[in-house]
């Protein structure tokens, strides 16, 4: 089974992704920004390995990579499941302070995570990135009046989102050997918008799609957007 990394997941879709992958026999290691939660939900609910991680500071990540080094020697899978749409505004409201704080965290902290990390995915005979996206950041999703994402106006949070999709592609084309996907978990009930009720899936189905792509292992593809129902439009 391989080792994997989940940032952000001391609570919601990269919390039930991380147990989920724990269940099916993977080395995990749960990263979270904050030690107290971080360290409750990995060894007190979960009993796997925590990691402080947070993914806006350069030191903080640094000194994840040289833990995991120092543990493992290399990272099979690394799944950037950090992100935020806290405080996302609406458009007439949007300022370019709203887009360094969103972006610094869905954006800057995913290509901060990869850079540190790739010499432990390279030492990795089968190596994988999935990056968590959303629908809100698919043009081709955002554009259809069919989908609900069409009706949510979110310039940063959206935008940030399009800026990892990007992100995801060129990575799939500039690192041979690693296979780097971008998965939607859909509309799920966690803290990141605050809703819940009908339409809105649990959290075990939000991280379903992130778990079965890792569970491909070296059959999976690289340079794909998909959700649990299958591909989705960039």
């Amino acid at each position: 089974m391989s080792v994997v990394l989940v940032t952000g997941a001391n609570k919601g879709i990269g919390r039930a992704t991380a147990r989920r992958l724990h269940e099916l026999g993977h080395t995990v290691y749960l990263g979270a920004r904050d030690p107290g939660r971080g360290r409750a939900a990995a060894a007190d609910e979960l009993g796997i390995t925590f990691v402080q991680l947070d993914v806006t500071d350069d030191a903080s990540v640094a000194e994840a990579a040289a833990e995991l080094a120092r543990r493992e020697g290399h990272l099979d899978v690394l799944v950037n499941n950090a992100g935020t749409a806290e405080g996302d505004p609406k458009p007439a409201d949007a300022t370019a302070e709203d887009m360094r704080r969103i972006y610094d965290v869905n954006v800057f902290g995913v290509v901060r995570v990869i850079h540190a990390f790739l010499p432990l995915l390279r030492a990795a005979e089968a190596p994988s990135i999935v990056n968590v996206t959303s629908g809100l950041g698919s043009f081709g999703t955002v554009g259809d009046p069919a989908r609900h994402e069409s009706t949510y106006p979110t310039p940063v949070y959206g935008s940030s989102k399009a800026a990892v999709n990007m992100l995801t592609v060129q990575y799939a084309k500039g690192l041979p050997g690693i296979r780097v996907n971008a998965v939607d978990p859909g509309l799920t009930e966690t803290d990141l918008h605050g809703q819940s009720g009908p339409g809105i899936q649990p959290v075990d189905l939000g991280a379903e799609p992130v778990v079965r792509l890792v569970g491909l292992g070296a059959q999976a593809p690289t340079g794909t957007l998909t959700e649990g129902a299958g591909v989705m439009p960039w």
